[in-house]
């Protein structure tokens, strides 16, 4: 009853909103992207694509929002920002002149009518895994919900390899004909080799970030040599991947906090660094969220990682160390339901240190790192504070490790 409530908060709020500024979204070509991980990189690279073609366009993504030459922060821990600021610079954006707005979108915003009255013609989603649990109780009620920004959509755009899609499909079926696929091995309307066509090299998940967009921008109508061109240029938004020290170890900071995303991520770097090179990863999970995520986020650990360093992350009025323990069940069960068949057969050494503090965690990692080992800290990536009981305290992962480094040299 509470929730419904408040859904109707910010459905009042977005239609009120929706009157104030005159409907802004009628007079832009929107493009949703909506997903469990990759929304922030697929969203960045339409923008980037669209402004390299010579389009006037603005976004909204968890790192920012860039409206004209201007550049908003949307608030702390937040996606897509309550309803009357997305109406407010989706209305600043037609002002500005632009014909198109690529706004990234979650599922509480789909939920809780945060986008309630805004037109989307193309809506894409980049993947459906274990996440928001705690709210949407099941895997099928949060897909339902991404759904929804696919039904409102001209254009509707799935990932075909993704175990979301045949349940997307039945979903979308009576209401789209017109449904575009993406993909890397099944057969879809865009399954194009992205590394071959621009002999780069590519993370498995960064390559399905960018094929989501480059259907997005031919279904626009963008040239494929801008395309790619464009993707040749692109520059991943701050904390994906980001190297923030490149020495006798690599130090790397992502914004992974999903179990899929945590795997991927990983693996992205084992395939980058083969043996016999050792992955530390320092991470943690975030209070008062999903807590079934939690040991699947240690069984995702446990694939790649060789050392693991449970810290803090945005524990709220939780208590970090139950919070660890809880992650610590999966990096000790070694074959956790979660981990794909194909994985089963690595190694790994179940062994993991705590220490709460994520300074003090991350300097741990830098004073054991050896040469060519390889330190990867996720959960907070871009953010710039730490939520500790119910106070936000500055902190930036990059800075940190910077303090460290400084301090050592």
């Amino acid at each position: 009853m509470i929730r419904k409530l408040k859904n109707l908060g910010h459905l009042l709020e977005a239609m009120a909103a929706c009157v104030y500024y005159g409907f802004p979204s009628r007079r832009l070509k929107v493009i949703g992207v909506t997903g469990t991980d990759g929304k922030t990189t697929t969203t960045s690279l339409i923008y980037h694509i669209l402004k390299s073609a010579g389009k006037k366009v603005s976004m909204i993504s968890t790192v920012y929002a860039k409206v004209g030459e201007e550049t908003f922060d949307t608030g702390l821990h937040t996606t897509t920002p309550p309803a009357s600021l997305v109406q407010k610079l989706l209305k600043k954006s037609v002002d500005s002149g632009d014909e198109y707005f690529v706004l990234e979108t979650t599922s509480h915003a789909l939920d809780q009518n945060r986008i309630y009255g805004v037109h989307f013609e193309i809506g894409i989603i980049t993947n459906i895994t274990h996440e928001h649990i705690d709210y949407h109780k099941t895997y099928e009620a949060y897909g339902m919900t991404k759904a929804a920004l696919l039904l409102g959509a001209k254009i509707p755009i799935l990932n075909r390899d993704d175990q979301s899609y045949d349940m997307l499909r039945r979903l979308l079926k009576l209401h789209h004909r017109g449904l575009q696929s993406y993909g890397l091995k099944k057969d879809a309307d865009f399954r194009i080799d992205i590394e071959k066509k621009l002999d780069i090299k590519l993370p498995e998940f960064n390559q399905y970030n960018y094929l989501a967009a480059y259907a997005a921008a031919w279904l626009i109508g963008i040239d494929e040599k801008i395309i790619l061109q464009s993707i040749k240029s692109f520059k991943l938004p701050p904390g994906r991947m980001e190297i923030v020290h490149d020495g006798a170890f690599q130090v790397i900071v992502d914004f992974a906090h999903t179990p899929n995303a945590v795997l991927q991520v990983l693996k992205a770097v084992k395939s980058a660094n083969p043996e016999p090179k050792r992955i530390i990863h320092v991470f943690s999970a975030a209070g008062l969220r999903d807590v079934s995520k939690r040991p699947l986020m240690g069984a995702a650990s446990a694939v790649f990682s060789d050392v693991a360093i449970l810290t803090e992350e945005d524990y709220r009025t939780e208590d970090p160390k139950k919070i660890n323990e809880q992650i610590a069940q999966g990096l000790l069960k070694k074959n956790f339901q979660y981990i794909p068949p194909q994985y089963l057969k690595t190694n790994s050494t179940g062994k993991y240190t705590m220490i709460i503090d994520r300074q003090r965690a991350i300097k741990r990692a830098v004073d054991i790192a050896a040469d060519g080992d390889v330190i990867i800290i996720t959960g907070k990536g871009h953010e710039q504070s730490l939520c500790r009981g119910t106070k936000e305290y500055p902190w930036d992962d990059r800075q940190a490790v910077k303090n460290v480094l400084i301090n050592k040299s």
